[in-house]
C-alpha cells in the first residue's frame, strides 16, 4: 500500500480550481467539515463560499489531483486593512480527503497557496481552526505557524424563550 501512495504522490498536481471542480470540492468539504468532526465549528461549510472566493480570488483557489481524482483543496483570499501598510493572506479552507491525509497533499497545497500569496505582496498568513482540532493545529505548526491566539465568539440561543416581565400601565380612574 505504501508503494501505491508513493506512486500517487509522484502524479500529484496542484492547479487552480475550475468551475467543473465545484461539485467535487464541495463534497470533499462536506465530508470533512462537519459538526461531528469539530463540535466547536463556528463557521459552516457551504457552496456559496466556494463561488464567492472563486469569483474574487480565483488564483488562490487550488485543488490537488492525482490522475482524474481531486484529493484536496485550498481556498484563500487577501485582506488589506484600512490604515495598515500590510497585506494579509487568509487561508480560509484547506481540506484533504481522509485517505490522502497522511501523504503530501496538504503540504503541497499549503506551499503553493503560500507562494502565490507572497507573489501578491502578502506579509502574513492567517488561519483559524477549532481549538479542539489537534490534527489541524499540528499540521499548521509544522508549516511554521506560531503565536497561537485564542479567538472568542459569543452565541445567543434563540430557541429558548425569554421570560418577559409584563408591565401594566396604571390608568387614572
Amino acid at each position: 500500500m505504501e508503494k501505491e501512495l508513493e506512486v500517487e504522490e509522484e502524479k500529484l498536481r496542484i492547479r487552480e480550481l475550475t468551475i467543473d471542480d465545484f461539485a467535487e470540492v464541495f463534497h470533499i468539504g462536506e465530508e470533512i467539515f462537519t459538526a461531528e468532526y469539530s463540535q466547536n465549528l463556528y463557521r459552516t461549510w457551504d457552496e456559496y463560499e466556494i463561488t464567492t472566493l472563486f469569483n474574487s480570488d480565483n488564483e488562490l483557489c487550488l485543488v490537488a489531483e492525482a490522475g482524474e481524482k481531486i484529493l484536496g483543496f485550498a481556498l484563500g483570499t487577501t485582506v488589506e486593512k484600512h490604515n495598515s501598510p500590510w497585506k494579509y493572506g487568509y487561508l480560509i479552507w484547506l481540506g484533504v480527503r481522509e485517505e490522502a491525509q497522511k501523504g503530501e497533499v496538504g503540504n503541497r497545497l499549503f506551499h503553493e497557496i503560500k507562494r502565490r500569496m507572497k507573489e501578491q505582496g502578502v506579509r502574513m498568513i492567517i488561519i483559524d481552526t477549532s481549538a479542539d482540532n489537534q490534527a489541524a493545529l499540528s499540521f499548521f505548526e509544522k508549516m511554521g505557524f506560531k503565536d497561537r491566539q485564542e479567538h472568542l465568539y459569543l452565541s445567543l440561543n434563540l430557541s429558548r424563550r425569554t421570560k418577559r416581565k409584563h408591565v401594566r400601565k396604571k390608568t387614572k380612574s
